[in-house]
């Protein structure tokens, strides 16, 4: 029997500023479903909640990307916290969720660089 591991905290991480200057804490908007480490984030411009970055959804904001969260997020009725890399850090592409053209763009533009 094989087993199929998720992704693990910060395993797209290749490396990030000092202390914490690439982290933020934000609050994730209720998800239909849970999200996992790596994944891309923009924020929701009505509320500033974060929801999973989605280039087709401009108008509401979160067709920018804003950063990568940071650990897993389980599927939620309610918002959460959580903590995702907003800035100065080097990550592995393959292993992010959402990357597209328009995102590895908007991460450059904040200092997070894909390797």
């Amino acid at each position: 029997m094989a087993l199929t591991e998720g992704k693990h905290t910060a395993e797209f991480l290749l490396s990030e500023g000092n202390g914490s200057i690439s982290r933020e804490q934000g609050v994730l908007r209720s998800e239909a479903s849970a999200l996992a480490a790596g994944t891309l984030l923009g924020k929701v411009t009505a509320t500033g909640e974060l929801s999973a970055y989605d280039n087709l959804d401009l108008p509401a904001g979160v067709g920018v990307a804003v950063g990568v969260l940071y650990a897993n997020a389980a599927d939620s009725t309610a918002d959460q916290k959580v903590t995702y890399i907003a800035r100065d850090a080097e990550v592995i592409g393959s292993a992010l969720t959402g990357l597209d053209v328009t995102g590895r763009a908007d991460l450059a533009a904040l200092g997070i660089v894909i390797r």
